[in-house]
């Protein structure tokens, strides 16, 4: 079975200024350190249980318990996820597929298009050559090949792939 994550909004904060403001003020989801030492333990192991969090917190259970809801219900934990092993599941082959339109005045419909690729595993929209970059996972070289075709196709795009040689890592939870 593979860990458990926990995956939180990037964009809980926003800097609000003003001009009889003297230094930005931050408006944060969160009440304080404590909850951002919640973040970073749930974010190392999802599975860590709410004893667990009061110990390391140094507060009662149900005090975490009150707090892991709040920030569930504010939307700064969006949720909760196996982490598999892409490879121990037959998928060991990685690429970044960078997607341009073909034409560029057609309706910017790309992420629609490729939603039915199960082999996709996120899509970003980016500045800069390409409009969207990809992230896919296949077992083979052929399987890469085929799906590449199989977007162009649907998707009316060029593409570019980077294939991926090894990750020293990846999914860590932002610093908090």
């Amino acid at each position: 079975m593979g860990r458990m994550g926990v995956v939180w909004r990037h964009d809980c904060y926003r800097a609000v200024t003003s001009a009889m403001l003297i230094s930005p003020v931050r408006l944060l989801c969160m009440e304080d350190e404590i909850d951002r030492r919640l973040l970073s333990l749930l974010g190392a192991d999802g599975r860590m249980s709410y004893a667990d969090l009061a110990r390391d917190t140094g507060l009662s259970t149900s005090a975490i318990h009150q707090r892991v809801r709040r920030l569930e219900s504010r939307g700064v934990i969006v949720g909760y996820r196996a982490v598999i092993d892409a490879r121990a599941v037959g998928l060991p082959l990685t690429a970044l597929i960078d997607l341009t339109p073909l034409d560029p005045s057609a309706p910017d419909d790309i992420p629609d298009r490729v939603r039915e690729f199960t082999e996709i595993e996120a899509c970003w929209s980016v500045a800069g050559a390409a409009s969207y970059v990809i992230k896919v996972r296949v077992g083979e070289p052929t399987d890469l090949e085929d799906l590449l075709a199989r977007i162009r196709a649907t998707a009316e795009v060029s593409t570019r792939t980077t294939i991926v040689l090894s990750t020293p890592f990846e999914g860590r939870p932002p610093a908090v």
